[in-house]
């Protein structure tokens, strides 16, 4: 099986050629009539044949940037949060601007097909090339990520911990199916606290007790507003069937609902960082 290691620089790899093809794409797309010398360019580049079959093939910007941004969101979240803010600031419009200029025009306003113009002969004072600048600013953060991976200094600590919990969650899969189900349950109840504890780590959240409950580090996720209320009650539900695996002696966890926790874990360990 693949380690999450290789995983996330595979990923990583894809996101970084996507996004160069979607570059390109973007630039045609700015170019309109002009795009020709562009074409020419790359035919000249890559040859006729080669050139022309590649800008057959070069995606949609305007059609396929979500799903690119929403992938490189979560890589860059997990492997560079320090610059997550500045790869959100360029795709997302200012709230509080009153008028729109080359300077705060972004990658959403493109996406809408934004653009201002004067006079009779409708000149385009700001438009979508003012984008382009945003989008190869977030194509450098996750290029900046990638060499993150080759860096001596990369600590490779939450990778290689993610390893552990998959394999562990596994474990708990297999005693859930051999009808072990409290035990199934305290393994994926373990995991999931040892997450929450690395969450809290990552956003240097203190905690005073010495063995926090998973109710005590999700209370405190919430309260510094790393977790919205609908993962909290999430969290608080998981929470509730690893007591009852642990703690009750008198009602038996049933399968469905240790699977439950099994399978949120597994959920949470791979969106909540």
């Amino acid at each position: 099986m693949i380690s999450n290691i290789e995983s996330y620089k595979n990923d990583l790899e894809e996101l970084i050629i996507q996004g160069a093809k979607l570059e390109l794409s973007m630039r045609r797309e700015c170019l309109g009539d002009d795009k020709e010398k562009l074409d020419e360019s790359i035919k000249k580049k890559l040859g006729e044949e080669e050139g022309k079959k590649q800008i057959d093939k070069l995606p949609s910007f305007t059609n396929e940037y979500q799903t690119w941004y929403s992938e490189a969101h979560i890589l860059i979240k997990q492997l560079l949060p320090n610059r997550l803010s500045d790869f959100m600031r360029h795709y997302e419009k200012q709230k509080s601007r009153k008028e729109i200029t080359n300077e705060n025009y972004r990658i959403e306003d493109y996406l809408q097909g934004l653009s201002l113009s004067r006079g009779y002969t409708n000149e385009v004072i700001v438009g979508p090339k003012a984008a382009i600048p945003h989008f190869r600013q977030q194509l450098a953060i996750l290029e900046a990520a990638k060499k993150r991976f080759e860096s001596s200094l990369f600590d490779i600590k939450q990778l290689a911990q993610a390893d552990l919990f998959d394999s562990e969650l596994e474990a708990a899969k297999e005693l859930a199916k051999n009808k072990f189900t409290r035990g199934a349950g305290a393994v994926a109840g373990v995991v999931l606290e040892r997450h929450l504890i690395q969450i809290c780590e990552n956003h240097n959240i203190k905690i005073k007790k010495k063995y926090p409950s998973i109710s005590d580090l999700n209370d405190k996720l919430k309260e510094k507003e790393v977790i919205e209320l609908p993962n909290w009650r999430f969290i608080q539900h998981l929470a509730d069937i690893r007591n009852l695996c642990d703690h009750s002696k008198e009602d038996e966890p049933t399968l469905d609902q240790v699977n439950d926790l099994i399978n949120g874990v597994s959920k949470i360990i791979k969106t909540i960082f």
